[in-house]
Protein backbone atom coordinates (compact mmCIF):
# COMPACT_ATOMS: atom_id res chain seq x y z
CA UNK A 1 0.00 0.00 0.00
CA UNK A 2 2.97 2.46 0.71
CA UNK A 3 4.22 2.11 -2.69
CA UNK A 4 0.60 2.52 -4.28
CA UNK A 5 0.22 5.65 -2.44
CA UNK A 6 3.52 7.38 -3.85
CA UNK A 7 3.23 9.77 -5.61
CA UNK A 8 4.65 9.71 -9.48
CA UNK A 9 6.91 12.22 -10.22
CA UNK A 10 7.82 10.98 -14.11
CA UNK A 11 4.79 11.29 -15.74
CA UNK A 12 4.45 15.19 -15.06
CA UNK A 13 7.84 15.79 -16.06
CA UNK A 14 7.20 13.87 -18.83
CA UNK A 15 4.16 15.84 -19.79
CA UNK A 16 5.96 19.40 -19.36
CA UNK A 17 8.56 18.41 -21.66
CA UNK A 18 6.08 17.19 -24.34
CA UNK A 19 3.95 20.48 -24.05
CA UNK A 20 7.57 22.45 -24.52
CA UNK A 21 7.56 26.46 -24.94
CA UNK A 22 4.58 28.74 -25.78
CA UNK A 23 3.96 30.04 -29.27
CA UNK A 24 4.96 33.45 -28.06
CA UNK A 25 8.28 32.38 -26.93
CA UNK A 26 8.42 30.42 -30.26
CA UNK A 27 7.59 33.19 -31.97
CA UNK A 28 9.82 35.86 -30.18
CA UNK A 29 13.24 33.09 -30.81
CA UNK A 30 12.57 32.63 -34.05
CA UNK A 31 12.24 36.81 -35.00
CA UNK A 32 15.46 36.94 -33.18
CA UNK A 33 17.07 33.84 -35.17
CA UNK A 34 15.82 35.34 -38.85
CA UNK A 35 16.88 38.94 -37.72
CA UNK A 36 20.21 38.12 -36.57
CA UNK A 37 21.33 36.67 -39.79
CA UNK A 38 23.86 38.76 -42.25
CA UNK A 39 21.86 36.86 -45.47
CA UNK A 40 18.45 37.80 -44.33
CA UNK A 41 19.48 41.64 -44.48
CA UNK A 42 21.30 41.04 -47.72
CA UNK A 43 19.05 39.05 -49.34
CA UNK A 44 15.80 42.12 -48.12
CA UNK A 45 18.21 44.71 -49.37
CA UNK A 46 18.67 43.14 -52.27
CA UNK A 47 15.25 42.15 -53.36
CA UNK A 48 14.68 46.55 -52.56
CA UNK A 49 17.45 47.86 -54.62
CA UNK A 50 16.33 45.69 -57.52
CA UNK A 51 12.58 45.99 -57.25
CA UNK A 52 13.63 49.94 -57.80
CA UNK A 53 16.31 50.00 -60.77
CA UNK A 54 14.13 47.40 -62.58
CA UNK A 55 10.73 49.46 -62.34
CA UNK A 56 13.00 52.96 -63.20
CA UNK A 57 14.61 51.02 -66.08
CA UNK A 58 11.04 49.99 -67.50
CA UNK A 59 9.27 53.39 -66.21
CA UNK A 60 12.18 54.95 -68.20
CA UNK A 61 11.99 52.66 -71.71
CA UNK A 62 7.90 52.80 -71.17
CA UNK A 63 7.57 56.94 -71.07
CA UNK A 64 8.54 57.46 -74.84
CA UNK A 65 4.73 55.81 -75.22
CA UNK A 66 2.40 58.39 -76.36
CA UNK A 67 0.30 56.77 -73.76
CA UNK A 68 1.89 56.05 -71.28
CA UNK A 69 0.88 55.46 -67.75
CA UNK A 70 3.50 55.93 -64.81
CA UNK A 71 1.58 53.20 -62.31
CA UNK A 72 1.54 50.86 -64.70
CA UNK A 73 4.86 49.84 -64.68
CA UNK A 74 4.52 49.65 -60.65
CA UNK A 75 5.04 46.02 -60.32
CA UNK A 76 7.82 45.00 -62.99
CA UNK A 77 10.38 45.29 -60.90
CA UNK A 78 8.84 42.20 -59.30
CA UNK A 79 9.10 40.13 -62.43
CA UNK A 80 12.82 39.58 -60.83
CA UNK A 81 13.02 40.85 -57.63
CA UNK A 82 10.77 37.68 -56.42
CA UNK A 83 13.67 36.00 -56.59
CA UNK A 84 14.58 37.59 -53.07
CA UNK A 85 11.59 36.61 -50.92
CA UNK A 86 11.50 33.26 -52.41
CA UNK A 87 14.95 32.08 -51.48
CA UNK A 88 14.61 34.27 -48.49
CA UNK A 89 11.69 32.05 -47.51
CA UNK A 90 13.86 28.55 -48.60
CA UNK A 91 16.64 29.68 -46.31
CA UNK A 92 14.15 30.27 -43.73
CA UNK A 93 12.80 26.32 -43.74
CA UNK A 94 15.25 24.19 -44.87
CA UNK A 95 18.14 26.09 -42.96
CA UNK A 96 18.06 24.18 -39.63
CA UNK A 97 18.43 21.00 -41.85
CA UNK A 98 21.11 21.94 -43.58
CA UNK A 99 22.92 23.17 -40.11
CA UNK A 100 21.90 20.78 -38.21
CA UNK A 101 19.92 23.07 -35.65
CA UNK A 102 16.44 21.18 -36.39
CA UNK A 103 17.87 18.87 -33.67
CA UNK A 104 18.20 20.97 -30.66
CA UNK A 105 15.01 22.80 -32.17
CA UNK A 106 13.15 19.97 -32.07
CA UNK A 107 14.25 18.60 -28.49
CA UNK A 108 12.68 21.81 -27.00
CA UNK A 109 9.82 21.70 -29.10
CA UNK A 110 8.88 17.88 -29.42
CA UNK A 111 5.49 18.17 -31.31
CA UNK A 112 7.10 20.09 -33.75
CA UNK A 113 4.74 22.14 -35.34
CA UNK A 114 4.32 24.71 -33.42
CA UNK A 115 7.77 25.38 -34.51
CA UNK A 116 6.57 25.34 -37.72
CA UNK A 117 3.68 27.88 -37.26
CA UNK A 118 6.22 30.07 -35.74
CA UNK A 119 8.31 30.36 -38.12
CA UNK A 120 5.28 31.11 -40.86
CA UNK A 121 4.12 33.78 -38.53
CA UNK A 122 7.87 35.23 -38.27
CA UNK A 123 8.28 35.26 -42.00
CA UNK A 124 5.15 36.31 -42.63
CA UNK A 125 5.57 39.47 -40.90
CA UNK A 126 8.83 40.60 -42.30
CA UNK A 127 7.93 39.65 -45.66
CA UNK A 128 4.93 41.83 -45.01
CA UNK A 129 7.41 44.76 -44.06
CA UNK A 130 9.83 43.38 -47.13
CA UNK A 131 6.76 44.32 -49.49
CA UNK A 132 6.01 47.14 -47.95
CA UNK A 133 9.83 49.29 -48.77
CA UNK A 134 9.72 47.52 -51.92
CA UNK A 135 6.64 49.10 -52.58
CA UNK A 136 8.00 52.04 -51.71
CA UNK A 137 11.51 51.75 -53.80
CA UNK A 138 9.04 50.72 -57.08
CA UNK A 139 7.22 54.17 -56.10
CA UNK A 140 10.06 56.37 -56.10
CA UNK A 141 11.46 54.13 -59.28
CA UNK A 142 8.65 55.54 -61.53
CA UNK A 143 8.81 59.72 -60.56
CA UNK A 144 11.86 59.99 -63.01
CA UNK A 145 9.72 58.57 -65.63
CA UNK A 146 6.37 60.37 -64.49
CA UNK A 147 8.69 63.70 -63.78
CA UNK A 148 10.16 63.89 -67.34
CA UNK A 149 6.54 63.89 -68.64
CA UNK A 150 5.10 66.31 -66.47
CA UNK A 151 2.79 63.64 -65.62
CA UNK A 152 0.66 63.25 -62.03
CA UNK A 153 1.67 60.57 -60.01
CA UNK A 154 -1.73 59.08 -58.83
CA UNK A 155 -1.37 56.34 -56.22
CA UNK A 156 -4.96 56.63 -55.04
CA UNK A 157 -7.15 56.65 -58.37
CA UNK A 158 -8.13 53.59 -60.58
CA UNK A 159 -6.68 50.16 -59.71
CA UNK A 160 -3.09 51.31 -58.58
CA UNK A 161 -4.55 50.90 -54.53
CA UNK A 162 -5.22 47.36 -55.52
CA UNK A 163 -2.29 46.64 -57.23
CA UNK A 164 -0.37 47.90 -54.60
CA UNK A 165 -1.66 45.96 -51.89
CA UNK A 166 -1.04 42.97 -54.18
CA UNK A 167 2.27 43.85 -54.49
CA UNK A 168 3.16 43.78 -50.80
CA UNK A 169 1.46 40.45 -50.28
CA UNK A 170 2.80 39.32 -53.85
CA UNK A 171 5.92 39.47 -51.31
CA UNK A 172 4.72 37.83 -48.27
CA UNK A 173 3.52 34.75 -51.13
CA UNK A 174 6.63 34.21 -52.57
CA UNK A 175 8.23 34.23 -48.94
CA UNK A 176 5.97 31.40 -47.40
CA UNK A 177 6.26 29.73 -50.71
CA UNK A 178 9.51 29.43 -50.79
CA UNK A 179 9.33 28.63 -47.09
CA UNK A 180 7.19 25.68 -47.71
CA UNK A 181 9.20 24.35 -50.19
CA UNK A 182 12.23 24.10 -48.26
CA UNK A 183 10.58 22.94 -45.23
CA UNK A 184 9.38 20.02 -47.37
CA UNK A 185 12.54 19.07 -49.31
CA UNK A 186 14.88 20.05 -47.00
CA UNK A 187 17.92 20.54 -49.04
CA UNK A 188 18.97 24.28 -49.48
CA UNK A 189 19.99 24.01 -53.14
CA UNK A 190 17.41 21.22 -54.44
CA UNK A 191 14.65 23.39 -52.98
CA UNK A 192 16.23 26.74 -54.27
CA UNK A 193 16.13 25.35 -58.12
CA UNK A 194 12.74 23.73 -57.68
CA UNK A 195 11.40 27.21 -56.51
CA UNK A 196 12.92 29.39 -59.46
CA UNK A 197 11.71 26.54 -61.62
CA UNK A 198 8.48 26.27 -60.63
CA UNK A 199 7.88 30.16 -60.05
CA UNK A 200 9.51 31.40 -63.00
CA UNK A 201 10.11 28.51 -65.66
CA UNK A 202 7.05 26.73 -65.54
CA UNK A 203 4.24 29.54 -65.85
CA UNK A 204 6.62 31.07 -69.35
CA UNK A 205 6.84 27.36 -70.77
CA UNK A 206 3.17 26.53 -70.13
CA UNK A 207 1.73 29.51 -71.20
CA UNK A 208 4.09 29.44 -74.54
CA UNK A 209 2.55 26.01 -75.36
CA UNK A 210 -0.96 27.67 -74.43
CA UNK A 211 -1.11 30.14 -77.05
CA UNK A 212 -4.37 29.57 -78.74
CA UNK A 213 -3.21 31.31 -81.58
CA UNK A 214 -4.97 33.83 -84.28
CA UNK A 215 -6.95 33.94 -87.28
CA UNK A 216 -6.11 36.46 -90.30
CA UNK A 217 -7.86 38.57 -88.36
CA UNK A 218 -6.24 38.81 -85.23
CA UNK A 219 -8.68 37.13 -83.10
CA UNK A 220 -7.81 34.35 -81.02
CA UNK A 221 -8.92 30.85 -82.45
CA UNK A 222 -10.12 29.60 -78.94
CA UNK A 223 -11.06 31.45 -75.58
CA UNK A 224 -9.21 28.77 -73.40
CA UNK A 225 -6.74 26.07 -73.97
CA UNK A 226 -5.98 23.00 -71.38
CA UNK A 227 -2.50 24.29 -71.36
CA UNK A 228 -3.47 27.69 -70.47
CA UNK A 229 -5.67 26.83 -67.70
CA UNK A 230 -3.20 24.56 -66.18
CA UNK A 231 -0.43 27.90 -66.18
CA UNK A 232 -2.96 30.02 -64.70
CA UNK A 233 -2.65 28.06 -61.68
CA UNK A 234 0.62 27.50 -61.41
CA UNK A 235 2.22 29.50 -58.03
CA UNK A 236 4.43 31.61 -60.10
CA UNK A 237 1.02 33.05 -62.64
CA UNK A 238 -1.26 33.11 -59.78
CA UNK A 239 0.80 35.36 -58.23
CA UNK A 240 1.49 37.50 -60.96
CA UNK A 241 -2.41 37.63 -61.36
CA UNK A 242 -1.72 39.49 -57.54
CA UNK A 243 0.01 42.78 -59.28
CA UNK A 244 -2.51 43.35 -62.19
CA UNK A 245 -5.58 45.90 -62.01
CA UNK A 246 -8.88 44.57 -61.85
CA UNK A 247 -9.62 45.72 -65.37
CA UNK A 248 -7.12 44.16 -67.00
CA UNK A 249 -7.98 40.52 -68.94
CA UNK A 250 -6.96 37.42 -69.07
CA UNK A 251 -3.53 35.90 -71.45
CA UNK A 252 -4.72 34.24 -74.69
CA UNK A 253 -5.68 31.11 -73.93
CA UNK A 254 -6.16 31.68 -70.08
CA UNK A 255 -8.95 32.14 -67.92
CA UNK A 256 -9.71 35.70 -66.69
CA UNK A 257 -9.15 34.88 -62.34
CA UNK A 258 -8.28 38.47 -61.66
CA UNK A 259 -5.76 39.55 -58.80
CA UNK A 260 -8.41 38.22 -55.80
CA UNK A 261 -8.56 35.14 -57.61
CA UNK A 262 -4.61 34.82 -58.21
CA UNK A 263 -4.46 35.38 -54.66
CA UNK A 264 -6.66 32.50 -53.76
CA UNK A 265 -4.76 30.22 -55.98
CA UNK A 266 -1.37 31.11 -54.51
CA UNK A 267 -2.67 30.77 -50.93
CA UNK A 268 -4.28 27.56 -51.84
CA UNK A 269 -0.48 26.21 -52.97
CA UNK A 270 1.12 27.59 -49.43
CA UNK A 271 -1.68 25.99 -47.15
CA UNK A 272 -1.03 23.00 -49.13
CA UNK A 273 2.70 22.44 -49.44
CA UNK A 274 2.59 23.81 -45.56
CA UNK A 275 0.28 20.84 -44.78
CA UNK A 276 2.66 18.36 -46.59
CA UNK A 277 5.40 19.54 -44.66
CA UNK A 278 3.97 19.50 -41.40
CA UNK A 279 2.92 15.72 -41.86
CA UNK A 280 5.98 15.01 -43.27
CA UNK A 281 7.88 16.64 -39.72
CA UNK A 282 4.89 15.19 -37.36
CA UNK A 283 5.00 11.49 -38.64
CA UNK A 284 8.56 10.77 -39.96
CA UNK A 285 11.47 10.90 -38.05
CA UNK A 286 13.69 13.84 -38.82
CA UNK A 287 17.26 13.13 -40.43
Amino acid sequence: MTAAALPRTGRPGVGARTAGPSLGRLVAAEWTKLTSLRSTWWTAAVTVAVGGAITYAGANASSTDPGFEPTSDLATGLLLAQVGPLVLGVLLGAGEFRTGAFRTTYTLVPRRWPALVAQVVVLAAFAFALGTVTLAACVVGVVPAAASRDLPLDLMGGDTPGVMRGMVLFVVGMALLGFAIGALLRRTVRAVVTSIVVVLVLPIVLMTLGDPGVDPEGVPLTDVTVTGVVGTFTPGTAAQLMTMPDSAGAMPGSPDLGPVGGGLVLGAWVLLLLVVAGLRLRLRDVR
